[in-house]
């Protein structure tokens, strides 16, 4: 996507929020507006540099208003109603739409009668009990923003950036800094490179003997807002979107070493660093070297480093302290699933769900580009008043599924569903007609505050109709925004083992659900297989399957526990068994 999209994209976003607080509503029509303008600049093919007013008001999605916008930003680098209601809604005001329960009503109402500016503020009413007062509140809607403050982990101290925030930011970074003569090697590290769902700052390192036009380019980059500290080697700037970025140059041959240190996690570090000391050596980001003598045992490469301490290399997910230098001692390594592995999309959405974004036709062609041998259109039931499907139009999208199957005879294509889990764990539509389908994801949308027992039992009943072949994004959690629903993750993999339903990781960033702590007690569980699926709402979105992997990597999911990396005759026959049953 080039850089003017990207940029364009982040503005009409955070005005999307600022209009919200502007509007007192998530629902006004300018806020949907410049909604689905988010996303139609997100799908553009084209740089919207080079496109006029009238060819931005052609595209699907962009109104007179915002091709406006956009072309005030090509032409001046700002947009001037962005800027106006900055100054009006502070971003640490803006924030707090993020807890659950804290709508931009809300927002506001706090901010007239309480004087509430940011999360601190906030909390200190809380503690003083002063929002149950407040007309439309009470004191149960006090205590469920207490517990969402308390899940999301917003009491700590330390800043935590959702992973769909920091990852194009550091994206664009490297991918800029990769361009320059000087640049041998570039890769951003830390906990984003170990694919935390939240990182703290972002680290990237480059290998140069040349390092002062990389810094120059680096504190110039256009995203950059200022400049906390510049030295020869090392750099640390403020982005527009308000994340710190560190830099550290090293020389071509300390990268393996400095990539590997700065990665961690510091839990890891501290192991490999103990194995170096029993032989005799010391390890930091410059080298594996002798202890005495100085002299380099490894350090270009962190495969030569993990070789020269009696170990296999350990991807960067793995690497948390969590036992993986043990397992890789030992040759116990999980044999990870890869990209490359997987061979079918079975959580898919189109045009005909309400939310989707591209027709059936071209989610399928896509498909189909992308190499897959079988894919699962799976549009919302019923029960989803605003985006389900009727009866009807389950009947006529299938008529258009066959008519597609023709043109695609290397895919096979699978008339699914995204059933609706209902607050007692039913489904849309009955029993009959559920088993006509090819497969079936059930997914919670709603409910999110049932007890451990409730929310268990709610989910045990969906895994035990013949018709669910996948329960979705487990715990319906939202990354930074809305905690999961708390079950007994246990209960429900073994029940899921038993009755052959698979449990999905969804590839959405904002998602990445099942989370990796409960993929990593899932693998356990024999018998249990998993799915990796992009809950696609756009043919942009199919390519998400490589987030989806590096979770389900994180989560030490092996190759052959995933069914949608099985060839097309395993697959079919072990979906259709369970829906035999």
């Amino acid at each position: 996507m080039a850089e003017a999209n990207r940029a364009v994209g982040r503005l009409l976003r955070e005005y999307v929020d600022l209009l919200k607080l502007e509007e007192g509503s998530a629902q006004a029509f300018r806020v949907r507006a410049y909604e689905r303008a988010v996303a139609a600049v997100a799908e553009l093919t084209r740089d919207v540099a080079g496109m006029t007013a009238g060819e931005l008001k052609a595209v699907d999605g962009i109104g007179a208003s915002t091709a406006k916008k956009i072309r005030e930003y090509v032409e001046t680098g700002a947009i001037a109603d962005v800027e106006t209601l900055r100054e009006k809604y502070p971003r640490p005001l803006v924030e707090l739409m993020q807890i659950p329960g804290v709508g931009p009503k809300t927002v506001v109402q706090l901010r007239r009668e309480l004087g509430v500016e940011n999360l601190d503020d906030l909390k200190q009413a809380i503690a003083e009990e002063r929002l149950r007062d407040l007309a439309g509140l009470g004191v149960r809607t006090e205590e469920k923003i207490a517990r969402a403050i308390e899940r999301l982990g917003l009491h700590s101290k330390e800043r935590r950036i959702p992973i769909i925030r920091a990852l194009p930011v550091a994206a664009d970074i490297v991918a800029a800094l990769s361009q320059l003569p000087a640049v041998r090697r570039v890769e951003y590290c830390g906990s984003l490179r170990r694919f935390r769902e939240t990182i703290g700052d972002i680290d990237v390192v480059v290998a140069s003997g040349d390092p002062a036009p990389v810094m120059d380019a680096f504190v110039g980059l256009p995203r950059i807002r200022e400049v906390l500290g510049r030295g020869d080697t090392k750099a640390s700037v403020l982005t527009d979107d308000d994340l710190q970025v560190d830099l550290r140059t090293v020389a071509p041959g300390e990268y393996g070493a400095a990539i590997l240190y700065f990665t961690g996690s510091k839990a890891h570090n501290i192991e490999l660093r103990q194995r170096a000391i029993e032989r005799g050596w010391i390890l930091n980001e410059y080298a594996l070297a002798d202890a005495d003598s100085g002299e380099i045992v490894a350090s270009r490469t962190e495969k030569a480093i993990y070789d020269a301490l009696g170990l296999g290399f350990i991807p960067p997910e793995l690497r948390e302290g969590i036992g993986e230098i043990a397992a890789a001692a030992e040759d116990r390594l999980p044999r990870l699933v890869e990209e490359r592995h997987i061979r079918g999309d079975l959580h898919v959405h189109s045009t005909w769900s309400g939310d989707g974004r591209s027709s059936l036709a071209d989610m399928v062609a896509e498909a189909a580009r992308r190499g897959l041998q079988y894919v699962a259109m799976t549009e919302h039931g019923e029960n989803l008043a605003i985006n389900g499907l009727t009866r009807d139009e389950v009947r006529r999208e299938r008529a258009e599924l066959d008519e597609l199957a023709a043109g695609h005879p290397d895919l096979t294509i699978l008339h699914g569903a995204e059933l609706n889990i209902g607050p007692d764990g039913g489904l849309d539509y009955d029993e009959d007609f559920l088993l006509e389908f090819d497969w079936c994801v059930a997914s919670v949308h709603s409910h999110f505050d049932f007890d451990v027992p409730t929310q268990t039992e709610r989910i045990l009943r969906a895994i035990a109709s013949p018709a669910v072949n996948a329960i979705g994004h487990l715990t319906g959690r939202r990354i930074g925004k809305r905690p999961g629903i708390e079950l007994d993750a246990d209960a429900v993999f073994e029940t899921a083992a038993a009755t052959g339903t698979a449990i999905e990781v969804n590839c959405h960033l904002d998602r990445l659900d099942a989370p990796a702590d409960l993929l990593r007690r899932a693998r356990l569980v024999d018998g249990l297989r998993f799915v990796i699926s992009t809950d696609a709402h756009h043919t942009t979105e199919l390519s998400n399957v490589t987030w989806g992997v590096r979770n389900a990597r994180r989560g030490w999911v092996e190759r052959a526990a995933v069914a949608n990396t099985w060839t097309r005759d395993r697959f079919l026959k072990w979906a259709a068994a369970k829906r035999r049953t």
